[in-house]
């Protein structure tokens, strides 16, 4: 006579399941109706299950996983999300500022938050050199006020910002400036060679292929002498070819904001570090799809950044493979810095400083202002 299980299947709700292995205090189950595996969690002290969500578990994964329902997962993760520090919190006792490069490389995501018509962003900024994220929020429009505020509460957080890395926003140089007076503005080179690519049609059109791909080698790859590097190519260009004139006018008139990076070494002229971290976030929001509040969708995305800024790399590549087997706060933290207790009982392990991070320079460099063109 076969033993009876009360383990019913959270497939098709049968009880002809059978023990099919375990590992630790994870027990495996086999339905012999529908041929479906499950786990059930029988530990009295189970892990914590908001660091798994923010990887990428879903809610009835973890359920299954711990014997949980998916509400009962996302009420307990819920749970742990709120007793989470907020991220700019975490910055302002844990990090040295002398430690962050002042190039911070910035972006933005939308998010669907119920209560709003369209999408809202989230704007964050990862420090170039370090790969730490001193300040992210959730604000309800991309425009001058929104950056403003944003660039606000960087400096709130004494943040020495020399340069933003950014695409071409509007109002966004506006409300740099009026808060760090002192900063510059670069413009991600890929992003503006896109926008004139789709303007151009390149991709469909031969016509104006030998102008592009000439203008993103002859001006785009100049490191030295980019001003005469316009002009020559601007003569180059017949008169009666109006529209690649006033592309090449355009550049010559933003020159400060596409060549800035030339001006400040280690400065990168593209945003694709954030665009990887943007790449993880747009896989987790797919999943998630939207959320109920304006605050529920701030504390998930605080506990995204605290994840991110404490899982430790495993992919750098180039001149930041040595950054692998560590996380990026490791780069910013203070030497004697007292790890939050909260975050220990979150499972968060204290992150120490990164003794490799002295390689960094923290001497911030003197930024010169090149003479304007004689055009």
């Amino acid at each position: 006579m076969s033993k009876k299980w009360s383990r019913h299947c959270p497939r098709c709700s049968s009880r002809e399941t059978v023990k099919n292995g375990s590992q630790g205090y994870s027990h495996h189950y086999l339905c012999r109706a529908c041929e479906h595996s499950f786990s059930r969690y029988f530990g009295h002290d189970p892990r914590l299950l908001w660091i798994e969500h923010i990887d990428g578990v879903p809610f009835r994964k973890l359920g299954d996983e711990y014997g949980l329902s998916g509400k009962q997962a996302f009420v307990r993760v819920t749970r742990e999300l709120a007793q989470l520090p907020s991220n700019d919190a975490l910055t302002q006792t844990l990090c040295d500022p002398r430690r962050f490069s002042g190039i911070l490389v910035m972006d933005g995501k939308y998010v669907a938050v119920k209560g709003f018509a369209r999408k809202i962003p989230f704007l964050y900024g990862i420090d170039y050199l370090t790969h730490d994220i001193p300040f992210g929020a959730l604000y309800t429009a991309e425009d001058e006020v929104s950056f403003s505020r944003f660039f606000h509460q960087v400096k709130q957080l004494g943040y020495d910002l020399q340069i933003v890395v950014a695409d071409d926003r509007s109002g966004l140089k506006k409300a740099l400036l009026k808060v760090f007076p002192s900063a510059r503005l670069q413009l991600c080179h890929n992003h503006y060679l896109e926008n004139i690519r789709v303007a151009l049609r390149v991709r469909s059109e031969e016509r104006y292929r030998p102008f592009f791909y000439a203008l993103k080698e002859s001006v785009f790859g100049e490191r030295e002498d980019v001003t005469n590097a316009i002009r020559s190519f601007a003569a180059s260009i017949k008169r009666e070819k109006r529209l690649l004139k006033n592309i090449v006018s355009e550049i010559a008139y933003r020159q400060e904001e596409l060549f800035n990076y030339l001006l400040l070494p280690g400065c990168p002229n593209n945003t694709n570090l954030i665009e990887l971290y943007n790449s993880h976030l747009n896989g987790r929001l797919k999943t998630i799809k939207g959320f109920q509040s304006f605050a529920s969708a701030q504390c998930w995305l605080n506990a995204w950044m605290i994840r991110r800024r404490t899982k430790p790399f495993t992919d750098c590549e180039a001149k930041f493979k040595y950054l692998n087997g560590y996380p990026s706060l490791s780069l910013s933290i203070k030497k004697q810095a007292r790890w939050p207790e909260t975050l220990v009982k979150l499972g968060v392990e204290a992150v120490k400083l990164f003794e490799k991070s002295a390689l960094l320079s923290t001497e911030k460099v003197t930024v010169t202002s090149p003479p304007p063109p004689n055009w």
